[in-house]
């Protein structure tokens, strides 16, 4: 048996022992495997191994599941009924809200289910089943099939899921989604079947002036007073079987839901929380880190914050603009307040000390091992960061202003179609290139699209990509900016926003009615997104064998590390698969002289409101449930409604909207937020200042019954009391 096997049999054997209850986003079938969980039980769980992950039966997995693209979902009635954060549901709440019907302002609730509303594009994702295929993977590499860097390469990845997916007894369900992932940096891999349903309906969400109270001054931040939630319901076909929208789909019959309990929680408390991690890098060298903070973490900062400035503006002046860019704005700024955030707890947390303390660890430990490779590894990393540095924040520059800041963009692709179409006088590809163009137009001038916002976007983000990058990187349209608009980037972009072919549709009649070639190569918008694109391009070209070098020698780190800690086990960093954390409820003491408790109530809601400040207003309905304390059943025995509560599980963006569950698996709240002091989580596990903030599920029951009149949704679920 060789050295990664070893490791891999001790990682199973040892997943539960000898660590820190909370830290660690575990893998539900690696504790499957090994058939303990004493430390979750020393903690106070009370069930067994097989009700948290069963591949043969009905477990809590599969009452969780991926809610749209980047959010946890939790099952809690018999029908179908979705739990996730409101932040979760935002986009999607947009999507149905408009001047007339607005659900982000006044929320929304179904009173019946044939008032619940049709959602497209939004999915619903169960894990159907999981399989080990690192000995598979292995041999392609011994027998040459593929290269060990191939073996870490997305198309890799994509090839085996189909073949795999192709020989499985489930290639005939419907809905069924493979995927292979590497663990471990590539020292393990895994197949993943997932079971995707299509037809996802909005049941109820809370106004914003709760699901969102406090803004982006409370995000990241502790006490926390947000009402994060709303609800969805997964709806099938006759057979309970994935299938697209119908007026004839039913409500899903699921085969688990969770529990709920009211009975209330204490501090010390056991909990555990299952969801879908999006991205950790426990592993990173303090090269790494290094390059995290300045490469990406600043220019992020940077752009994103002159560009919010721009939306707030709109948004503050018009409740159109507000409605088309709450999304866009809530996404950009969660992540621009987590940059600032993480580069202050790095600092704070001394990240970089403790990354140093380990490398020097691992430095002895390889001498002592006589282990040349791990020797050498740590010094060929920080070499290959000193390469990648100056790519990565050039790409960073590049992807925060052109390809996700500016909207407004032309694919060339199509004009160089139409002008190959002209030139070759064929008439029928220029009228079937005709529809092309109109859909564009449209994708482009979406409702959520204001063209003279996006111009003054591009006006903010123009010049400043241009202080920041020397010019000497900058995309082409650049030096047409230079010599034909001698440098003025307004004179520029009003000729781009004004007078390009997509830019509005009376231009577009124009060309459509008669194209041209000089019009197609005169056009700023395609010059610009074709620049933009190919600076993109260049860049990766660059950076891609340089990765390709970090990828292989992370493997070997990240195998060298969890040699080092054995007996004690190592738990890959997250990568969106389902993963359990657990711990307790807890407080936390930040600074010299102040303590957090372990919970708020909503008294607090009083406390922080603000007539004047739209993140901090109180819905009338609400203020007065709240003055009267009429809680009913959800109270606690003081007589106080409790809202929010502290945990030290192990959580990351992915596990918005995660079940939070009690020593017997039943639900007591969502997982929505981390704590300010401890944004270098992602980077550096701090066992004493990470906490998870979550929503109460009394808080959630109390205004769906009192404030949303949705009494007939808590009478679908199984309330323990």
């Amino acid at each position: 048996m060789n050295k990664i096997k070893i490791y891999l049999s001790a990682i199973i054997l040892l997943i539960t022992c000898s660590v820190r209850a909370d830290e660690g986003m575990w893998l539900l079938q690696l504790m499957q495997e090994q058939h303990s969980i004493d430390m979750m039980k020393k903690q106070g769980l009370k069930l067994d191994v097989l009700d948290l992950y069963n591949p043969n039966g009905v477990s809590l997995k599969d009452a969780v599941g991926i809610f749209g693209g980047g959010c946890t979902g939790e099952i809690i009635s018999p029908e179908g009924l979705i739990l996730t954060n409101h932040h979760c549901g935002y986009g999607f709440i947009q999507q149905h809200s408009s001047v007339e019907h607005d659900y982000l302002t006044d929320g929304f609730w179904a009173t019946s289910k044939d008032k619940e509303l049709p959602t497209p594009g939004l999915k619903f994702t169960f894990i159907e089943r999981i399989e080990d295929i690192t000995d598979l993977v292995n041999k392609k590499i011994a027998d040459k099939e593929i290269t060990e860097t191939e073996s870490l390469s997305r198309e890799f990845w994509g090839k085996l899921a189909a073949e795999l997916h192709n020989q499985s007894d489930l290639k005939e369900k419907k809905g069924i989604s493979p995927q292979v992932l590497p663990f471990y940096a590539g020292n393990k891999f895994y197949i993943i079947y997932r079971k995707v349903y299509s037809d996802v309906r909005m049941v109820a969400a809370p106004p914003s002036s709760i699901g969102k109270f406090g803004g982006e001054t409370d995000n990241w931040m502790w006490p926390r007073h947000t009402g994060d939630f709303s609800m969805f319901r997964i709806y099938a076909d006759a057979n309970g079987e994935p299938a697209d929208y119908d007026a004839s789909n039913t409500p899903l019959k699921t085969t688990k839901h969770l529990p709920i309990s009211i009975k209330g929680i204490n501090e010390g408390d056991y909990a555990m929380i299952m969801g879908f991690p999006g991205s950790t890098s426990r592993y990173l060298t303090v090269s790494e880190v290094k390059q995290r903070m300045e490469a990406s973490n600043a220019p992020r900062i940077q752009i994103r914050g002159a560009r919010q400035e721009v939306l707030k503006a709109a948004m503050n002046a018009s409740d159109k603009t507000r409605i088309q860019y709450a999304n866009k704005y809530a996404g950009s700024s969660n992540y621009w307040k987590n940059s600032i955030g993480m580069n202050k707890a790095i600092v704070d947390n001394n990240v970089l000390g403790t990354k140093t303390e380990q490398e020097a660890a691992f430095l002895k430990f390889a001498r002592e091992q006589n282990n040349e490779a791990y020797q050498k590894v740590v010094d060929q990393i920080d070499q290959a960061i000193t390469s990648t540095q100056p790519l990565t924040y050039q790409r960073t520059c590049l992807s925060e202003a052109f390809l996700m800041g500016i909207e407004f963009r032309t694919s060339h692709l199509l004009l160089d179609k139409m002008k190959e179409a002209i030139e070759e006088k064929n008439t029928a590809g220029i009228d079937s290139l005709k529809d092309s163009f109109q859909k564009v137009f449209d994708r482009i001038h979406n409702k959520d699209y204001d063209h003279e916002v996006d111009r003054q976007v591009a006006k903010t983000l123009f010049p400043l990509y241009a202080e920041m990058v020397p010019s000497s990187e900058h995309p082409a349209i650049y030096t047409v900016i230079a010599q034909e608009y001698k440098g003025d980037y307004n004179k520029f972009i009003d000729d781009m926003y004004d007078n390009s072919i997509m830019s509005n549709q009376e231009n577009l009649d124009k060309f459509l009615k008669k194209p041209t070639v000089k019009a197609l190569d005169n056009d700023l918008s395609a010059q610009y997104s074709k620049s933009t694109l190919d600076k993109f391009q260049e860049l990766n070209k660059l950076m891609t064998p340089l990765q390709d070098e970090l990828d292989i020698l992370h493997k070997t780190y990240i195998r060298g590390l969890g040699d080092m800690k054995l007996p004690v086990p190592s738990y890959p960093d997250a990568n969106f698969t389902l993963r359990l954390t657990y711990g307790n409820i807890k407080s936390y003491s930040p600074r010299d002289g102040v303590h957090y408790k372990y919970y708020t109530t909503a008294k607090g809601v009083l406390e922080k409101e603000d007539p004047t400040n739209r993140e901090f207003n109180v819905p009338a309905k609400l203020k007065e449930l709240i003055e009267n304390a009429d809680y009913g059943q959800y109270a606690l025995p003081n007589g106080e409604m409790p809202l929010c509560f502290l945990t030290n599980n192990d959580i990351t963006g992915g596990n918005s909207g995660s079940p939070v569950l009690n020593e017997n698996g039943e639900l007591i709240g969502c997982a929505f937020d981390g704590n300010w002091e401890s944004l270098s989580g992602d980077i550096n596990f701090d066992n004493n200042m990470q906490r998870c903030i979550n929503l109460d599920i009394r808080y959630v029951l109390f205004i769906l019954e009192k404030l949303g009149g949705c009494g007939h949704l808590i009478n679908e679920m199984t309330i323990v009391q």
